[in-house]
Order: C-alpha cells, then sequence, then structure tokens
C-alpha cells in the first residue's frame, strides 16, 4: 500500500516518537522512508546580511544532523532511507518533496517546533501540511508534549 513514506523532521524531541508510529508502518509494508529538514527561507531571509550567511549554516548543518539521525534509525530497523535538507517554506517544500518523489504517506508530528520556531511563533506546519496534502497524512498528536 505504501512504497515510500514521509517523515519530515525538525530534530526536536517530537522526532522519536513520530519514527515509534513512522517506522513500524514502513516496515508492514517494506517502504523507502524519506527524512527530509526544511531549513525556513523566512528566519534566514529576516536576518541580516552578516548573520544571514552564519545562520543558514547552521540551519543546514542542524538540518543534515537531523537527517542522518532518522536514517539511521530507519537503518537499524532494516529499512531503506533516503534523506535531504531543503531550503523554503517548510510546509509548501514538504508538500513539493512528496510530489517530487511518488510519496504515499506523510508521517508527521505537532508541536514540532525546534528553539528557534517556538521564538518566531510561525504557526503549525503540521495543519498546513494536512490542509493542503492530496495523499493521506498520519499526524502524530501531542508528540513530544511534556
Amino acid at each position: 500500500m505504501y512504497d515510500d513514506i514521509l517523515i519530515p523532521t525538525d530534530g526536536s524531541s517530537t522526532v522519536p516518537e513520530t519514527l515509534a508510529h513512522g517506522l513500524p508502518i514502513a516496515a508492514t509494508n517494506d517502504a523507502t522512508v524519506h527524512a527530509l529538514y526544511v531549513v525556513d527561507s523566512r528566519i534566514t531571509a529576516a536576518a541580516s546580511d552578516e548573520m544571514g550567511s552564519d545562520l543558514e549554516q547552521s540551519l543546514e548543518a542542524e538540518g543534515r544532523e537531523a537527517v542522518a539521525a532518522v536514517e539511521d534509525r530507519a537503518a537499524a530497523e532494516g529499512l531503506d532511507a533516503v534523506g535531504e535538507v531543503r531550503e523554503g517554506t517548510p510546509s509548501k517544500a514538504i508538500l513539493e518533496y512528496a510530489d517530487e518523489n511518488g510519496i504515499d504517506l506523510i508521517v508527521i508530528g505537532t508541536r514540532g517546533k525546534s528553539p528557534r520556531e517556538k521564538v518566531t511563533s510561525l504557526g503549525s506546519v503540521s495543519e498546513r501540511v494536512v490542509d493542503n496534502a492530496s495523499i493521506p497524512v498520519f499526524v502524530v498528536r501531542g508528540a513530544g508534549d511534556d
């Protein structure tokens, strides 16, 4: 039923719980796990030119680490995994990636705001994905809540 499953990651505390739901679905379907981290272009655009480059590099490094963590966890479960770091508006980039890569299911956690997002109050990525996706979206509600 599902050949390719996208698990967006922001490196937050929600990711392990989201993986706890997404990886068994991938295993049951022998699906490839796609990990995606989106460097929010709204944050980098708001930074000054001098600070913007450093911030973008920092966020890209954070993204590579977050994607690698998902890939490693999927590999530990015997699953094929691929990962990518993109820049853009998170919900739009997630949906574009899904369309470009023939994704059959998106597994996403709520409350997944990184520390930077909490400060800037950018809104709910998961809500925008659910509202605009043309494929099924499995939402791990309240993941990472204390």
